[in-house]
């Protein structure tokens, strides 16, 4: 199980600039709203690459193995702690030499203990994103948000406005990231 713990960083007020002029509108009136559908495209782009754009910090629940286990999001900066959570819930921090961590060059972050001493799972909270703040994310991944939010701002009234545009998905699909289960 996965949970992230800080929500989406204020989103700067350029990005919401960018989508105005996307779809050619000079109020600020919508502004709200336009925030809104950034944020929901911006989640959409999360889930279509398989990767956290804005660094945030995340919590994994991970049963408490001595086998080499991946973290549940991508990409990962950096693993902060390793607690072992007993069955009544109790969580204890574990020292560093109880655990081994590893961040591969793709990004996925590894755990194991190197024994277990009768904590059923281990909480890891790590950071993991590919950017430190919007202005830094690719320029696809961005113009495709942008444009994302400009379609779902635009056909806010559609009964059924279908998937994404086949623009929006040619920008992201270069840092789609697929798993195999």
């Amino acid at each position: 199980m996965s949970f992230p713990i800080a929500d989406w960083p204020d989103l700067p007020a350029a990005l919401i600039a960018e989508v105005r002029d996307f779809v050619r509108i000079d109020h600020q009136a919508d502004d709200d709203a336009i925030d809104a559908f950034l944020r929901s495209a911006a989640s959409l782009c999360e889930d279509f690459t398989g990767q956290m754009l804005i660094a945030r910090s995340v919590t994994d629940m991970l049963p408490a193995r001595q086998a080499w286990q991946k973290l549940k999001r991508l990409p990962v900066q950096a693993i902060a702690s390793v607690e072992a959570v007993g069955a009544d819930g109790a969580a204890s921090l574990l020292a560093v030499a109880d655990y081994a961590v590893d961040i591969d060059s793709d990004g996925i972050g590894w755990i194991r203990l190197h024994r277990s001493d009768g904590g059923s799972r281990i909480r890891v909270r790590y950071s993991a994103g590919l950017a430190a703040e919007w202005n830094a994310l690719p320029a696809g991944l961005r113009q495709g948000i942008v444009r994302m939010a400009g379609y779902l701002y635009a056909n806010r009234d559609s009964v059924d406005a279908g998937g994404p545009p086949s623009a929006v998905t040619a920008l992201w699909r270069p840092y789609r990231r697929m798993r195999m289960a």
